[in-house]
């Protein structure tokens, strides 16, 4: 565990009519660089966690988040950062996803609790 403070990140699980998963993959300079993520980033000092999302899938994805419902919260320590994820699913938005250099829908299993 590392003293440094709370990085708080929100991300957005967003499911198309095939019940397949939007995920992006992060650009290799950046922090786990090469991996993929769901949409979303960090949530600015004031700003609420749904507002923080939309921002994020607007400014990454050129889509509006309509309505959310909050999934799970996860605390992971990384060797230099801590990070506090927000996970919610969208349930409706505005516009299609694109924007993002690699965007994939993917299956994901009944398991990981993404399909109701």
């Amino acid at each position: 565990m590392n003293n440094n403070s709370i990085v708080h990140v929100v991300v957005g699980v967003l499911l198309n009519d095939n019940q397949q998963v939007l995920i992006a993959l992060r650009p290799v300079q950046s922090h786990q660089g090469g991996l993929w993520e769901f949409p979303g980033g960090k949530v600015e000092e004031g700003e609420s966690v749904e507002y923080a999302l939309n921002r994020e899938f607007e400014e990454e994805l050129g889509t509006s988040v309509l309505a959310c419902t909050e999934l799970t919260q996860i605390r992971h320590e990384y060797s230099d950062k801590s990070v506090l994820l927000d996970v919610w699913r969208i349930e409706k938005y505005s516009g299609t996803p694109k924007g993002r250099d690699c965007l994939l829908y993917t299956s994901p299993s009944p398991r990981d609790g993404l399909l109701s």
